[in-house]
C-alpha cells in the first residue's frame, strides 16, 4: 500500500473508495514518523562530535528501516482486512439462516479488522522508543525532526486506537474484545507518554 507515491496515496484516501482509510493512513503517518528518526540517525553518523554513539546510531537506523517496512506491511494488511468486512455487511439478511450466516461472517471479519490497527499501535510504540533515543543522542542540528517524528507517531497511535474501537464496538466475543482493549490500553498509555515526553524534551532544547 505504501509503495505508491505520496500523491497517489492522498488521492486514494480522498476518493469514495473505503480503503485505504484511517487505518492505512495511521500506518502511513507512523512510517513517516519513524523515517524522521532514520534521518536524524543518518545525519548523526559520520560526525566526529557523535562518534561515541555511532555504532548505536547505525543499529537504531537499521531498526527504524525495519519498522518502516512493518508499517508498509500493516497498511496493506489493513486494506485486506477490510475487504471481508465490507463483503459481510453486504450479505443478505432476509431469512433467519441468512442473518446467522451474515453474523458469523461479520464477527470473523471484525476480529482481523480490530487486530491490524492494534498492531499498528504496538509498532508505533516501538517507533517512539527509537525516536526517544534519536532525540537524546542524535545531532542537535536535527533534534526538531525527532520531535516532529514523535508528533507524527502520536497521531498514528491515536488513529489506530480509533480504528480498533470502531471494530470492537460490534464484536460479540466479549473475552476477545476485552483482550484487545486491554492490549490497546497498554500500548496507548505507553506510546502517548513516550510521545509527550519526547515532544516536551525537544521543545525544551529548542527554547
Amino acid at each position: 500500500m505504501l509503495k505508491s507515491n505520496c500523491n497517489e496515496f492522498i488521492s486514494m484516501l480522498a476518493s469514495k473508495e473505503p480503503v485505504p482509510g484511517g487505518g492505512g493512513a495511521s500506518a502511513y503517518v507512523g512510517a513517516l514518523g519513524v523515517a524522521l528518526g532514520s534521518m536524524v540517525g543518518n545525519l548523526t553518523i559520520g560526525k566526529k562530535k557523535y562518534e561515541h554513539v555511532e555504532n548505536e546510531m547505525k543499529e537504531m537506523v537499521r531498526e527504524s528501516y525495519k519498522l518502516q517496512e512493518d508499517f508498509s506491511m500493516l497498511a496493506t494488511k489493513d486494506t485486506e482486512a477490510f475487504k471481508p468486512l465490507a463483503a459481510a455487511y453486504k450479505m443478505p439478511s432476509g431469512t433467519e439462516t441468512e442473518k446467522q450466516l451474515k453474523e458469523v461472517a461479520l464477527q470473523t471479519a471484525l476480529k482481523e479488522a480490530a487486530i491490524v490497527p492494534l498492531q499498528i499501535a504496538e509498532f508505533t510504540v516501538q517507533a517512539l522508543h527509537l525516536l526517544e533515543q534519536f532525540a537524546h543522542k542524535g545531532s542537535r542540528m536535527v533534534i526538531s525532526d525527532a520531535g516532529v517524528g514523535a508528533a507524527f507517531c502520536k497521531a498514528a497511535l491515536q488513529g489506530s486506537k480509533m480504528n480498533v474501537l470502531i471494530n470492537v464496538k460490534s464484536m460479540k466475543d466479549e473475552a476477545l474484545k476485552a483482550q484487545i482493549l486491554e492490549s490497546l490500553a497498554i500500548a496507548y498509555a505507553e506510546g502517548a507518554a513516550l510521545a509527550d515526553g519526547i515532544i516536551r524534551y525537544v521543545e525544551s532544547e529548542l527554547s
